[in-house]
């Protein structure tokens, strides 16, 4: 069972909920989602809102849900879950990832997908979308040290609409 919070009643401190927890991102809608796992993001205040971005690599699957959508979400499950390994390497493409972790989709209203497992939830509404220019790089060593292969990310900033904790 979740309760709804505002986003600046988040107890945890960003850095570590991205950063160690890591999280899924989850894109599309009860049609068809996908979700994947995520090291890479922020939250803070842009636009005079509260807001969240994450960052998504080409290749990957959850890319055309967040490219069609308007509302995808990030979900907390705690530091070292064994999801974030499935999700991080298995292609949804491929394999039922939520089959394979035991997950229980949640439809938000907005049509928003989350997992009843997760402990916190974060539903954003995209409003902006931008790929990283490799020209725009004013430190070159990023680029050899993450983009080898060109596979730049794509930048998804989202107005956070609700937040959800576990009770």
């Amino acid at each position: 069972m979740f309760k709804q919070i505002t986003a600046s009643e988040i107890n945890s401190n960003i850095f570590d909920l991205i950063g160690k927890e890591w999280m899924l991102i989850t894109a599309g809608d009860q049609n068809g989602f996908n979700t994947m796992t995520a090291s890479w993001g922020f939250g803070g205040i842009l636009w005079n809102k509260p807001y969240a971005a994450c960052f998504v690599r080409p290749q990957r699957y959850t890319r055309e849900f967040m490219d069609k959508g308007e509302y995808y979400t990030l979900s907390f499950y705690g530091e070292g879950n064994p999801i974030h390994k499935i999700c991080g390497s298995l292609s949804g493409r491929e394999v039922d990832k939520v089959k394979e972790c035991s997950l229980t989709p949640v439809y938000d209203q907005s049509g928003a997908v989350y997992f009843e497992e997760a402990r916190l939830v974060i539903v954003c509404r995209k409003t902006y979308v931008s790929t990283l220019d490799e020209e725009k790089f004013t430190d070159k060593t990023l680029i050899l040290q993450n983009y080898r292969s060109g596979d730049f990310h794509k930048v998804y900033f989202g107005e956070i609409v609700k937040v959800l904790q576990k009770v």
